[in-house]
């Protein structure tokens, strides 16, 4: 029986399937931010993501959460980003870490990054969904803003199965009224230069372009400086 070759496009995600489900999950240890000064009313945009947030392989400075920092320099908002985000995650494991970060960070807007590493090791999607709705349950009952990220898979999964992981994100934006991200890497991870050598993580110079997708359903949730 002869097989026909997959483009080789959906050749590199098989790579980048096999090799991310054993991206160990590391907290980072510049990931916690500082508990601001007495006095310090600086309202909190919390970061909450996978690799795809951490900066991975290149100068955290130049990953879109520390643009992000920049950008709301640039627009005259209070905002302070806490970066809590960790290589590996999954969002069993983020269900575990975020209350404790709720608590101690009381953000305003709680952006949500995560669930690739569920897809990618084949990890049932209805599980996948009930763990990222009670994260946005958890933050919406802390007062919080919720920005969820999403992100797709390669093809070689199978379309019964894309087609339930990519359904999550909008499905759960839509029953708790949230902002989203359809795609974190849209028009990133089949550009040139965009990847790293892993064919996994974006590069730094793809950063500002995610930036930019963030920025887009972030900023109507931000209040302008007074």
């Amino acid at each position: 029986m002869s097989v026909t070759p997959l483009p080789r496009r959906f050749t590199l995600w098989l790579l980048v399937a096999a090799v991310l489900a054993f991206v160990p999950a590391v907290p980072l240890s510049a990931a916690p931010a500082a508990v601001p000064a007495a006095g310090n009313e600086a309202p909190v945009i919390l970061i909450f993501g996978d690799s795809l947030s951490t900066g991975y392989g290149f100068d955290r400075d130049a990953a879109w959460p520390s643009l992000l920092e920049e950008r709301l320099e640039e627009a005259a908002l209070p905002h302070r980003v806490v970066n809590a985000s960790r290589s590996g995650e999954t969002t069993t494991g983020a269900t575990r870490r975020f209350p404790d970060a709720l608590d101690q960070h009381r953000p305003e807007v709680a952006v949500i990054q995560l669930g690739g590493n569920d897809g990618l090791r084949g990890l049932p999607v209805t599980a996948m969904r009930d763990n990222l709705a009670t994260l946005v349950e958890r933050a919406q009952e802390a007062g919080a803003a919720v920005l969820l990220v999403g992100i797709r898979l390669p093809p070689n999964y199978g379309p019964a199965y894309l087609e339930q992981f990519e359904a999550v994100y909008p499905e759960i934006a839509s029953d708790y009224d949230t902002a989203l991200v359809p795609f974190l890497l849209d028009g990133v991870w089949d550009r040139p230069g965009m990847l790293q050598e892993d064919r996994i993580h974006p590069t730094a110079e793809a950063q500002p372009l995610m930036l930019e997708i963030v920025w887009e359903a972030l900023a109507p949730l931000l209040e302008p400086a007074s």
